[in-house]
């Protein structure tokens, strides 16, 4: 990962990163549909224009697993960034960004895995499951594990996990 610009730099696109928790400490994870190789992550999606993060967090939420049966327990500090791979230059985001700049935020689940649902109006997983929060870093993609294991330094307390000294 490279070192993080300033948080108002045009070349990220502003996002959310959503790090749900069940009652016993799991994090959810869902597999992507457009991936060829296996890929999983945790909801996470961009801001719209005007949109405050926490409320963009939970629209993301619902639309990305049907469901927005969460508390908000906490937020990162600050904007954690991640780069695409040169292969992906160009082709997402209707190639404007080169990255994203993503406010992330604990969320405790309230619901129950039936309230679940990931056949949404615009389905972005095939699958979904509940991991240990030290799995996470192994189950993302290459290009966003440094990103995952930041988020696991700086919200990982609030499954269980002590954060670094």
């Amino acid at each position: 990962m490279t070192p993080s610009p300033c948080a108002g730099d045009d070349a990220y696109r502003p996002g959310v990163g959503i790090m749900l928790l069940n009652h016993a400490g799991d994090v959810f994870v869902a597999r992507r549909i457009d991936m060829k190789e296996e890929a999983w992550q945790m909801p996470q999606g961009g801001i719209d224009p005007g949109e405050a993060p926490r409320a963009a967090a939970l629209r993301e939420l619902k639309e990305e697993i049907g469901t927005d049966k969460a508390v908000i327990l906490g937020e990162s500090a600050g904007w954690l960034y991640y780069d695409l791979p040169a292969e992906l230059h160009g082709r997402v985001w209707g190639g404007r960004y080169r990255g994203q700049r993503q406010k992330w935020f604990a969320m405790r689940f309230t619901g129950t895995d039936a309230d679940i649902d990931l056949a949404t109006e615009h389905p972005e997983f095939n699958a979904w499951r509940w991991v240990a929060p030290p799995r996470l870093p192994e189950l993302i993609i290459p290009f966003k594990r440094q990103l995952y294991c930041e988020v696991l330094a700086e919200l990982g307390a609030y499954c269980g996990l002590e954060r670094p000294s």
